[in-house]
């Protein structure tokens, strides 16, 4: 059996103090680790490490806040999942690019500490954001477990990136997002969506109270909700079967409905954004 054990915290960081809120991520971690000793991925939301205040404040931050990749923070970073044996997706940070780009980027890092995946998010809320675009998008693998993909809040929004990333082989899409507005509702409808539409994990994780509006949930491959947050700190521990996923697409939604099957087979690669 391929099975991938979760933690996705449902949290807020330390107001205005980046450094206070990455010693509370490693600390964190820690108690997860600790709490369910086979946790093999550990999550959090959104532009968790900058440490946006609530009310989030989209302007004025994201030049100030942003740092290298790789760089210092990334090397710290690497030191957690090391210390604690976990794949650890630390949410997403505002990333200093070429020239005077910033991006916000997701970024993920291996048991043994390594930075294993960079995704920028290809759908910034625009004009709320103004983060740079990213330009494609992005997956990883565990090994003998199978292939994560990588989107940021908004992108959820457009089919066409939970399909390119199944396309390119995903079986769970992570999803960290920071939704404070009363669309939340229709991002819970969206994650559902995406998952029936490709018959694959989605994973929807929001900040908590006071920064987000939570009701983060994770998503089988028939669109079920498996677990649904409230608005506050929780978090939310699942054990994901990915031989699920290659059940679904090959017997079916609820036994009937192969749309993934029928998509490889009738739509000309590449498929949908080459």
């Amino acid at each position: 059996m391929r099975l991938l054990s979760i933690a996705a915290l449902q949290t807020s960081p330390v107001a205005r103090d980046p450094a206070a809120t990455l010693r509370l991520l490693g600390e964190r971690v820690a108690g997860v680790r600790d709490l369910s000793p086979g946790v093999q991925l550990v999550m959090f939301p959104e532009l968790h490490l900058p440490a946006l205040p609530p009310p989030l404040e989209l302007h004025g931050h994201a030049v100030d806040l942003a740092v290298e990749v790789p760089g210092p923070l990334t090397d710290e970073l690497g030191a957690i999942a090391r210390a604690h044996g976990v794949w650890l997706l630390p949410g997403s940070v505002y990333e200093r690019a070429e020239g005077d780009r910033v991006h916000n980027t997701c970024l993920v890092f291996s048991p043994e500490g390594g930075l294993v995946a960079r995704y920028r998010k290809v759908f910034p809320w625009q004009p709320h954001e103004t983060t740079t675009p990213g330009e494609g998008f992005v997956t990883f693998d565990i090994p003998e477990i199978g292939r994560m993909g990588l989107c940021i809040c908004y992108d959820g929004s457009f089919p066409e990136t939970c399909r390119q990333l199944a396309w390119m082989g995903a079986e769970v899409v992570l999803q960290p997002s920071l939704t404070t507005t009363s669309d939340r509702n229709q991002e819970v409808v969206m994650a559902r969506a995406n998952a029936i539409f490709n018959q694959l994990y989605v994973v929807s994780l929001n900040a908590g109270a006071p920064t987000g509006l939570g009701r983060s949930l994770i998503v089988d491959p028939e669109g079920l909700v498996r677990l649904q947050a409230g608005d506050g700190e929780e978090l939310l521990t699942d054990v994901l079967d990915l031989d699920a996923v290659t059940r679904v697409r090959e017997s079916g939604t609820a036994g009937v409905s192969r749309l993934w099957e029928q998509a490889r087979r009738s739509l000309e690669p590449p498929f949908p954004l080459g």
